[in-house]
């Protein structure tokens, strides 16, 4: 796998500063490479075309414009005006360590495939709010670790703002859906049907700044929880419970309020011990109190926002059989 040319696709929507600074993160790559970057301006108002220049004479990118479509939509026309025979997906709020690619280069030698993700992580650098939303997100006591890359796994699902995809895989599934959010896991679960195999390379991750607000992030994760049962009607394999856990958790912790009131303390004592050894966890990993009292609000939406979320869409493709796009269409490009 030494002659893979690599591809990095990256779709922008009125975000010229983030550009600026993951271009100034390809700048400080180990080691030779051989790969580009394009850059799909998905209909902005506020281009990075003047900062994309201030690069080509010290990066190989090409810029494309062109009218808004959507995020999946916007990574598939890159692929297609790509040269190289392998992508590598990114979203335009990343920061790529120096190592980055060396390190996909060196799993994708040892151990092909057609597809694989690669973890989030915040830096030193990144606001007490991105921090805490970051600990919410990653953590082994909230979604198991796998985002944050505790483990490696195959059949992993990636997430299209650390995505690798080859060249082949995209060609045969003919890319991201109109979706969104939802495109990548979709995306990830045809390539299974059709026989490539996905994983998670750990040491491939990111620092994924998320600029973004407690209101944004509530519904960011609403969205997430709305759209997986559509992903489970699409593709019935996909289902687990793993996916009630948010509602359960949400729906138990209302209950347990209740019966606080009635004087029967125990499940709140349970949740208050749960909540508690996050707030540990986020303090020795982050070593900030602001952070870890940020981290439990994080937490608390999270759950709350996708647990309902998923609820909600539950209810309209279980219960009352509607058509996903008649009942969700903010969710369609």
């Amino acid at each position: 796998m030494n002659t893979i040319n690599f591809s990095f696709i990256i779709p922008v929507y009125n975000r010229p500063e983030e550009i600026k600074e993951l271009l100034n993160s390809f700048l400080n790559f180990e080691g030779e490479h051989n790969y580009e970057i394009v850059i799909v301006e998905d209909g902005s108002k506020d281009t990075s075309e003047l900062i994309v220049e201030q690069f080509t004479n010290q990066l190989d990118i090409s810029y494309y414009f062109k009218p808004n479509s959507g995020p999946g939509d916007s990574r598939n026309y890159g692929m297609e005006k790509a040269k190289g025979n392998y992508y590598i997906i990114l979203d335009s709020d990343v920061i790529l360590p120096s190592n980055y690619l060396g390190e996909v280069k060196q799993f994708l030698s040892a151990s092909y495939y057609d597809c694989f993700g690669g973890p989030d992580a915040a830096h030193s650098s990144f606001s007490n709010l991105q921090k805490a939303i970051n600990f919410a997100m990653t953590s082994f006591i909230t979604t198991g670790g796998i985002r944050g890359g505790k483990q490696k796994v195959d059949d992993f699902q990636p997430r299209s703002f650390n995505m690798g995809l080859s060249k082949k895989a995209f060609l045969a599934s003919g890319g991201f859906g109109k979706i969104h959010p939802g495109e990548d896991p979709d995306l990830s679960l045809r390539l299974h049907e059709l026989g490539f195999k996905t994983t998670l390379i750990k040491s491939a991750f990111v620092y994924h700044k998320r600029r973004i607000s407690w209101s944004k992030f509530y519904t960011q994760v609403n969205k997430f929880g709305m759209v997986r049962p559509i992903l489970n009607q699409w593709h019935p394999n996909s289902k687990s419970i793993v996916y009630w856990f948010p509602t359960l958790f949400s729906l138990g912790f209302i209950i347990a309020v209740i019966m606080a009131l009635f004087k029967i303390n125990l499940p709140l004592y349970l949740y208050g011990f749960y909540f508690a050894v996050a707030f540990v966890l986020a303090l020795i990993s982050n070593r900030s109190l602001s952070v870890a009292i940020q981290a439990l609000l994080a937490i608390c939406i999270q759950f709350f926002g996708y647990g309902f979320g998923f609820l909600k869409s539950t209810f309209n493709m279980v219960i009352l059989k509607k058509n996903p796009e008649k009942a969700f269409p903010h969710l369609f490009f």
